[in-house]
């Protein structure tokens, strides 16, 4: 052949041979050895990967245990388990506003509470699961306190994703309020216990114009993250020549040039040189037909008294049941608009009790003014029970019974608002009790149903 390796190979065999002659049975052994060294070999590979499998596997299986652990959902969002579990089921339905993050501005503050797709943009784990719960529910509604120092502004700006209910906690602001139509531009004053209104992507301001801070108490009807655009941040993001074309000043693009953002914020507006700024400011009341479009005078409006307090409602009332010309111009201005809100203020006096209830149509949600309470809420598997104070947000899911009982001397102050822009649609413990046929309760609860007439039925009205 002509391999020289393969014939050296069988040379040097040959001449060895010629020395000494092997026995066959050892070339035999020898060969057995060299299968055994392969076969160990082999089995050594397999073991080896079969660690291997079980260990990818052990890893897949408590990686899958972790994700289920930490509610990954299809939206990307996730949070921590361990932390979660530990949270108060309570927090689901409450809100300590107080221990938010202040949002500071040159004007004034912000705080909220409201959903966050990063979770850490939540100040606790009890604020994101408020925050998770109002989103999960769907409820249709983020609140936010506002500070406005006297002279500031909140600056002009819409919301792409959200209409606007308020309430005037204290002070003196003037609001501004421009449509689609831009020759409609609607003015007007608010004073403490008044409401305000701001349809979805109506451009709003509000100027206080009073000595001491302007103090709103804001219902946005949305549960996702709100989104909202200042009229300076649209300014500065459009090019100059646009901005130039579109607005036509004296000086065309050069003039538009001067203007220079600020490096703060101006969300809430004060700039120190204001009295430099502004020389005459005249805050012009519009017309009636105008202005109840976008406010309602609560605290003068009509009283519902119930046997533990008062209700005093900002609505729609089919046919405009009940009010007055001006009041009717609000309520149909709420019904004609999308996903708007019923407010009202709730006056529970001392060791009153708002009685168990639920809502056909309506998530709640509610924000303590003054006086402190007991809540309850019952929802299918879950029920809680805790204590409110001043400052504090509750929180009610469409359909789930819950009270609300004062605890202190003084009254129970709240403004409530309710995810809809109809007549809300309410049903009592004491209502759907009475309304059960007697020998139904008798056999649910095992008493006789005699026994059953000693609960009082309301009076007809």
């Amino acid at each position: 052949m002509d391999n020289q390796a393969f014939e050296m190979h069988g040379e040097s065999i040959q001449s060895s041979s010629k020395g000494k002659e092997w026995p066959k049975k050892e070339e035999r052994k020898g060969s057995w050895s060299l299968m055994k060294i392969f076969l160990v070999c082999l089995l050594a590979c397999v073991i080896t990967t079969a660690i291997g499998v079980l260990v990818l596997s052990l890893v897949y299986v408590n990686n899958t245990a972790f994700m289920k652990e930490t509610d990954v959902k299809d939206d990307g969002a996730s949070s921590p388990n361990p932390d979660e579990r530990s949270v108060d089921i309570k927090f689901q339905f409450l809100n300590q506003l107080g221990k938010s993050k202040v949002h500071n501005y040159p004007g004034g503050e912000i705080q909220w509470a409201r959903f966050r797709k990063d979770v850490n943009e939540y100040q606790s784990d009890e604020e994101m699961e408020f925050g998770k719960s109002i989103n999960n529910r769907r409820s249709q509604m983020t609140f936010g306190t506002l500070r406005i120092k006297s002279k500031g502004l909140r600056a002009p700006h819409w919301h792409f994703n959200a209409n606007e209910h308020g309430y005037l906690l204290q002070g003196t602001a003037w609001i501004g309020v421009i449509g689609a139509d831009d020759s409609v531009v609607t003015t007007y004053n608010v004073t403490a216990g008044q409401v305000i209104f701001f349809p979805r992507n109506t451009v709003h301001w509000i100027k206080n114009v009073g000595s001491e801070d302007c103090v709103f108490l804001l219902f946005f009807t949305t549960h996702e993250e709100l989104q909202t655009l200042d009229v300076d941040d649209a300014f500065f993001s459009t090019p100059e020549d646009i901005a130039a074309r579109a607005l036509k000043p004296q000086g065309g693009v050069n003039f538009i040039r001067t203007f220079k953002k600020q490096p703060e914020d101006q969300a809430i507006n004060l700039p120190p040189n204001l009295d430099e700024l502004v020389q005459n400011a005249t805050y012009v009341q519009s017309p009636d037909n105008l202005v109840w479009q976008y406010f309602y005078n609560l605290k003068g409006s009509a009283k519902f008294p119930f046997p533990g307090g008062i209700f005093q409602w900002a609505r729609y009332r089919i046919n405009g049941t009940g009010l007055n010309e001006t009041e009717k111009i609000f309520s149909e201005s709420l019904n004609k608009h999308e996903n708007t809100l019923t407010l009202a203020t709730l006056r529970i006096f001392s060791n009153g009790l708002g009685q168990p209830h639920f809502h056909f149509n309506a998530n709640e949600m509610g924000y303590v003014i003054s006086g402190c309470g007991q809540v309850g809420v019952i929802l299918s598997g879950v029920t809680a029970n805790f204590n409110i104070g001043i400052g504090d947000v509750i929180f009610f899911p469409v359909g789930t019974q819950h009270y609300i009982k004062s605890v202190c001397d003084e009254d129970l102050f709240l403004i409530l608002a309710y995810s809809t822009g109809n007549q809300l649609e309410t049903l009592r413990m004491n209502d759907y009790f009475h309304g059960t046929a007697d020998h139904i309760l008798a056999q649910l609860f095992f008493k006789e149903q005699a026994e059953f007439k000693k609960f009082p039925k309301a009076a007809k009205k």
